[in-house]
């Protein structure tokens, strides 16, 4: 561990601190008064850490990775995601979405106007304060230097490495929104006003290294079986992952004097103009953490303990005939298979109990549903997240087995039971807000939780072996080991499509490097999941891939209003109208709730595109269809090919009607092309982060930059 992290809050800062940092962020101890005593045993030293993971389960959960800030960007805020309402009617969370209108509306956002006092800053700074607890009073016991200079876990060196990984991943979370925040570790070395972000890395990065070699792998931790706890495997992914946000470029304030870990002077390799007083760059040693990935994300790749990756998929067709054939889709269903379940591809989830606390997973970035907040089927789903229509119709290819696991065009009708597609006019659930997220869907849990919305209990996958993968993929990829990035680029890629269809090398080819290549990959693993935005904005993407998706866009908008409709290179068209009739699903099928489209079934208008449909037996959980063939599932035509004036007649006569689609977005062209990064011109630094408060700042002595108004 580094002995002290060095203040780099300008000189002007100075004079303006009034109360130190302490004062507003609890570094105390809780309860641990007698540390020999508490450390002394597995069950009192693992009781120690209960609480601390609780606090970050709840931060997780309802500030960074469920709701909070990741609610309001992450999950709508890339070149593939989006929001579903206007934008007049969400300011407070999508004038940060859009990097506040190119940074000009920094200093008229108010600062309150999403984040609430003591929120998610106070939060993860909450997770950091107990995690430094257990540290401190780990290496108070008399035994601490001992344990820690053997070369095998124990389970005192467990814990202590657990909680080492609780204060890192909390304060990525911090450096990812805020930038350059306080360093906080309950000792006499640290110091008042903001630390730089490279400093807080370098600190973190070497007691992450240092604890892995003393923890177990996943699923070898003595007496614990699940995947609810920090493991050898989660820090050497977590160093894999803060390596690459290290190197990685982002939007830094220029009044910072900006040092390593050690206080050592930095530059750094920028790109484009600076906004608002900050510049968009990366460290210019940053091959040194790309490297450093490499080491750590292959170590998990050569043991992930129990952690599994299927190139197939383990489900049998049913006798029904629902084909699964899916083994990407496979991971998603495992979290929902089961109130105590931990799917097989994750390495840590946090837990979430069925029927009890918010649980955003399928309420918020799952497929939405019209309905009831209770007694429903499924009851009311919101659906912050959504899909830019560009994306899906234009750059999914449609092979790819991840696209309809990934993507929906229908929702639910909860009060029905029934599918109902989702149009594109503002709203939420399934009344409107376009395109939206399927990874996450109520009607396919075993257990439907009806009683109440927000209580589905899907754990937070907050990582899996997938980005493990991908991550090592980049890592390599940037540093010139092409071989082994396309290796396992190709192990992500192929398993997503029927044989002979991934074609690799042309998708490499398509791209101007093979780096691109692979965070577009990560792109279409990850879609609708929150990782794009700042996969995008660390990787030096983000102005790219933005352009080119708004200009896309413009084109399609274009195509739609000079002949009702565009096709994209990929052969998929998108026209003004669709055309849709309900259909009794279980009879005509054997099934309601559909799975992958059997090949050769792409022109069934039910089982394609597929992954929908609604619960094969909601009548279980008390609905009452009154009749014994309901008509539940829609059949769409027209979806992805523009229909001739004949083939438009006919389907009327099949007892088919006109529903607008394409039409809608040139209706409502500002929401989804002008309000989409609202003025951003792809060259100033993107002002992706968030304000201070003002009782942050007031107490911890310091000031917004990046345009930020002070008040």
């Amino acid at each position: 561990m580094k002995k002290i992290l060095y203040s780099t809050i300008c000189a002007a800062a100075f004079l303006a601190i009034g109360t130190s940092c302490s004062d507003y962020l609890d570094t105390s101890s809780p309860s641990i008064v007698d540390a020999e005593f508490v450390f002394s045993t597995s069950e009192t030293s693992r009781a120690a850490m209960t609480g601390v993971y609780e606090t970050w389960r709840d931060c997780a959960q309802n500030k960074v990775f469920g709701d909070g800030l990741y609610y309001a960007a992450d999950v709508v805020g890339s070149d593939m995601e989006r929001h579903p309402e206007a934008f007049s009617n969400q300011p407070g969370r999508h004038y940060p979405e859009c990097l506040y209108q190119n940074g000009t509306y920094a200093g008229q956002y108010g600062l309150l106007s999403y984040q609430k006092e003591d929120d998610v800053y106070a939060s993860l700074y909450s997770v950091v304060s107990q995690a430094n607890s257990v540290i401190n009073a780990m290496e108070s016991t008399s035994d601490f230097q001992t344990a820690m200079s053997g070369s095998t876990p124990t389970s005192f060196t467990q814990l202590y490495g657990e909680a080492i990984a609780m204060r890192a991943t909390a304060y990525r979370e911090l450096i990812k929104y805020f930038g350059d925040v306080p360093y906080v570790s309950g000792k006499d070395t640290d110091f008042d006003g903001l630390v730089g972000r490279d400093s807080i890395y370098d600190v973190c990065l070497a007691e992450l290294v240092r604890v892995a070699p003393l923890m177990y792998r996943a699923g070898s931790i003595p007496g614990i079986s699940g995947k609810n706890l920090f493991t050898r495997t989660y820090v050497e992914g977590l160093i894999g992952r803060m390596s690459l946000d290290a190197g990685g470029y982002q939007t830094r304030r220029g009044d910072i004097k900006r040092v390593d870990g050690n206080g050592n002077g930095l530059t750094y390799e920028t790109m484009g103009s600076e906004n608002n007083g900050a510049s968009y760059g990366r460290r210019s040693d940053w091959a040194t953490y790309y490297n450093q990935a490499k080491t750590y994300f292959k170590a998990v790749i050569d043991n992930p303990g129990n952690t599994k990756f299927y190139t197939s998929d383990p489900r049998a067709t049913e006798k029904s005939g629902r084909e699964y054939n899916n083994p990407y889709q496979y991971f998603f269903q495992q979290m929902m298979d089961g109130d105590a379940n931990y799917a097989d591809e994750s390495i840590y989830e946090y837990p979430m109990q069925q029927g009890g606390g918010n649980d955003a997973r399928s309420y918020s970035f799952g497929r939405p549903t019209k309905g009831g907040s209770k007694n429903n089927y499924p009851c009311k789903a919101y659906g912050q997240g959504r899909i830019v229509p560009a994306f899906y119709y234009g750059v999914f290819d449609p092979n790819d087995k991840r696209r309809d696991v990934s993507i929906c065009v229908t929702g639910n009708d909860g009060a029905s039971g029934i599918e109902k597609l989702i149009p594109f006019t503002p709203g939420s659930q399934a009344n409107g807000g376009g395109i939206a997220l399927n990874k996450w869907d109520e009607s396919r849990m075993s257990k439907v939780w009806t009683a109440a919305q927000r209580k589905s209990g899907i754990n937070g996958p907050y990582m899996r072996i997938a980005e493990i993968y991908l991550g090592y993929a980049e890592a390599c990829a940037a540093t010139g080991d092409d071989a082994s990035a396309k290796q396992y680029l190709t192990l992500i890629r192929e398993r997503s499509f029927p044989a002979g269809k991934a074609n690799t090398e042309a998708f490499i080819a398509s791209k101007e490097s093979l780096l691109e290549a692979v965070i577009d990959e990560r792109g279409f693993e990850f879609a609708g999941e929150g990782d794009r935005r700042w996969t995008l904005i660390r990787s030096g993407f983000f102005p790219k891939k933005i352009k080119a998706i708004k200009e896309l866009t413009a084109k399609m908008i274009e195509g739609l209003k000079a002949n009702g409709y565009y096709e994209f290179d990929n052969g998929n068209v998108i026209s003004n109208n669709v055309y849709t009739k309900m259909v009794d699903g279980k009879t005509q099928y054997g099934f309601r709730l559909t799975a992958q489209c059997p090949e050769g079934k792409e022109d069934d208008p039910v089982l394609y595109p597929g992954w929908r449909g609604t619960n094969d037996n909601w009548s279980s959980y008390g609905l009452d269809y009154k009749t014994d063939t309901p008509a539940t599932n829609v059949a769409i035509q027209g979806l992805f090919k523009h229909l001739s004036e004949a083939e438009v007649t006919a389907l009327t006569a099949d007892g088919y009607s006109a529903q607008a689609w394409g039409s809608d977005i040139v209706k409502y062209e500002d929401e989804y092309y002008k309000y989409f990064f609202y003025d951003y011109d792809y060259t100033k630094a993107p002002i992706y982060l968030w304000p201070f408060t003002p009782n942050v700042m007031s107490t911890g002595g310091f000031t917004n930059g990046y345009g930020f108004s002070q008040e």
